[in-house]
């Protein structure tokens, strides 16, 4: 692991970049240079083209990390950037060719977590506020689940449409962190998106926010993709 090595944190929906405060400082406390993105959560190619602007300003060796929604879009933007040394998906979506999100949740019983979420009338999709706790953070504090519901930013329904081109991780190596008490997306479809990329897996007891109770587990498989 070079000191130089960069790090590229993309969040996913009902979440920024500040996401990773707790991640971020375990991070630059292991020697590498750590960015987060903020994307806009309007569609999958302005998320894709809003993360490969900030690779482009990475001149070294990057892992691009994606959380949830934030999968598909390091899925994307890797492909073709030659400064990315690897993969790492927090309880992410890894699309292949031709799927999308919305795709991928009609091949199984909506997920409980899924329950909360609902449109709005300008085409974003958000978590009830009164469920956030439960659904998106359950090991996560009151206090901090209640900040995060109440700052959540939107998905649109056209990112959760948005269908996926080539996937990064066919030449590139990738790490997942399975997350068994995730209610977003259900511990077996994380097995099977990690398995049919052939990523080395590591687990947690964790929601489907894994970044607030357990930094530790996220940064450390992190380390291990550098």
């Amino acid at each position: 692991m070079g000191a130089k090595t960069n790090v590229l944190l993309v969040h996913g929906a009902w979440a920024d970049g500040s996401c990773w405060a707790k991640v971020i400082p375990l991070l630059q406390a292991k020697g590498l240079n750590v960015i987060a993105a903020q994307i806009p959560l309007t569609s999958l190619d302005d998320d894709i083209a809003v993360t490969k602007r900030m690779l482009g300003m990475q001149p070294e060796p990057t892992v691009l990390v994606g959380h949830s929604y934030g999968g598909a879009v390091i899925t994307g933007a890797a492909t073709r950037a030659e400064n990315v040394r690897s993969l790492v998906y927090i309880t992410g979506f890894g699309l292949d060719e031709g799927e999308s999100l919305e795709s991928l949740s009609k091949q199984g019983a909506p997920s409980a977590g899924s329950t909360a979420i609902g449109p709005d009338n300008n085409g974003f999709l958000w978590i009830d506020r009164e469920r956030y706790h439960s659904a998106f953070v359950a090991d996560a504090t009151e206090t901090e689940a209640a900040v995060m519901a109440a700052v959540q930013k939107p998905l649109a329904i056209a990112a959760f449409t948005g269908v996926s081109r080539t996937p990064a991780w066919r030449k590139l190596p990738s790490w997942y962190l399975q997350c068994t008490e995730d209610q977003m997306i259900p511990p077996p479809a994380q097995a099977f998106m990690a398995e049919r990329m052939r990523a080395t897996v590591r687990s947690a007891p964790a929601s489907h926010a894994a970044f607030m109770a357990h930094p530790a587990a996220v940064a450390d498989i992190i380390s291990l993709a550098c």
